[in-house]
């Protein structure tokens, strides 16, 4: 099922033996388009301090509920590696704390779920070369120690979205498939440009995102955008919205994926 990533946010966590803290923040990977982290307030009760969940210890979410069940107990977590989640996550850090859960880490396998991971052949062959500002954005982030793959969806929140032929609007949500933790869509609001008016971008129309001047830019045009199929807060994207969205970009349904 996909969820707006805005929604969960704030969703308690339930150890076995209680509740652990709230969803403060998702960590995704930018170039698999999947949600990594899960951030984690703890609240009063480790006082404010974050930790780190992996999406593997989540059960299956309580929408009435408002909450994820996890497969630890809350003395589990609090013996978790300390790291502070307000500075960028090195691949190191992530390493203590798969190593501490007894999971593999995702970067030990080809095996991606979701996202642009779904995408096979030549469609991945063709996916565009990072910018000069990319890479250098990468190098930066190498030498502070931090995985240049990890962003956080609070912070691209807001960004501005740029298609081939000029601004179209920005970042509103993101819809996150809860089975694989893939991100299938991002919500964008365009009211600038058409007013009232949202619309989806799947992720492999994203030729890159620009992290210092908070843009997203996309490899289709604006009119291509503003024709896209309509989407609203009521809109159930189920599989054929799917279906009939990837037939007007020209892909294949994520059902279709291998």
């Amino acid at each position: 099922m996909l969820w707006n990533a805005s929604a969960i946010k704030g969703y308690a966590i339930a150890a076995s033996d209680g509740r652990l803290g709230t969803v403060n923040d998702f960590l995704f990977d930018d170039a698999r388009w999947t949600v990594r982290w899960l951030v984690v307030d703890t609240g009063t009760w480790l006082s404010g301090r974050k930790v780190l969940l992996p999406p593997s210890v989540l059960e299956h979410l309580h929408p009435t509920g408002h909450e994820f069940p996890v497969t630890l107990t809350k003395q589990q977590v609090k013996d978790s590696p300390d790291i502070d989640c307000d500075r960028p996550v090195s691949r190191q850090m992530e390493t203590h704390v798969y190593d501490y859960y007894g999971r593999d880490p995702y970067w030990g396998t080809d095996l991606y779920m979701g996202g642009l991971g779904y995408l096979g052949g030549p469609m991945m062959g063709s996916y565009p070369i990072e910018s000069r500002r990319r890479q250098q954005d990468i190098a930066d982030m190498q030498r502070s120690d931090g995985d240049p793959h990890l962003r956080s969806i609070e912070a691209v929140t807001g960004y501005h979205i740029h298609a081939s032929d000029g601004e179209i609007g920005h970042v509103e949500d993101f819809l996150v498939d809860d089975t694989d933790w893939s991100i299938h869509y991002l919500v964008v609001d365009t009211k600038n440009w058409w007013p009232g008016k949202k619309v989806l971008i799947s992720p492999r129309s994203a030729q890159s995102v620009n992290w210092t001047d908070r843009l997203v830019n996309l490899n289709v045009d604006r009119q291509r955008v503003k024709d896209s199929p309509i989407y609203d807060a009521s809109t159930t994207v189920d599989q054929v919205y799917e279906t009939h969205f990837h037939s007007y970009y020209g892909g294949d349904r994520p059902s279709d994926r291998p």
